[in-house]
């Protein structure tokens, strides 16, 4: 299986090649990566792909092993058969969660300018908005909590590789 990240602004799509699949069902997928260029603020991580509920849960580590935040952003998951494939499409709006427990909602401005420039349609656009409000209201009801210790527990028990 291979992974691939698409994004539309700057437009790009990039193979996760050195992503590695520590677990998958038909409801998620969750990998260990590497940053996939050097960055000063954080070195690795783990993605949780939601794949029904269109986001995906990052937990960035930083070079120190220590959290730098929970990052999550509003996917489109498609899986394409024929080449054994997925294309994960960055649908721009971004939620952190600071160590602090600040909550920050991102680039929802970048999401109307892809609209304008008809990047995306009127429906993908809604699912955005639509997956966007969904992971707002796990973050309310405290379902987001029970989400991010699935995801330690299960990190937890792999052996890293980084």
């Amino acid at each position: 299986m291979r992974m691939f990240r698409k994004r539309l602004i700057p437009e790009e799509c990039v193979e996760l090649k050195e992503d590695r699949v520590l677990y998958q069902d038909s409801d998620r997928i969750v990998t260990q990566w590497k940053t996939l260029k050097p960055r000063e603020d954080f070195s690795y991580g783990y993605s949780c792909y939601y794949l029904k509920e269109g986001y995906k849960i990052s937990k960035f580590i930083q070079e120190n092993g220590t959290l730098k935040c929970w990052y999550c952003d509003i996917i489109a998951a498609e899986w394409k058969e024929f080449e054994k494939s997925w294309i994960f499409t960055d649908l721009l709006a971004d939620v952190v969660i600071k160590e602090d427990g600040v909550i920050q909602i991102l680039d929802l401005d970048e999401l109307a300018k892809a609209f304008e420039e008809e990047l995306l349609t009127k429906k993908e656009l809604t699912r955005a908005l639509y997956c966007l409000n969904r992971l707002l209201c796990t973050m309310e009801n405290g379902e987001f909590e029970q989400q991010k210790a699935w995801i330690e527990e299960l990190i937890g028990r792999e052996p890293c590789m980084i």
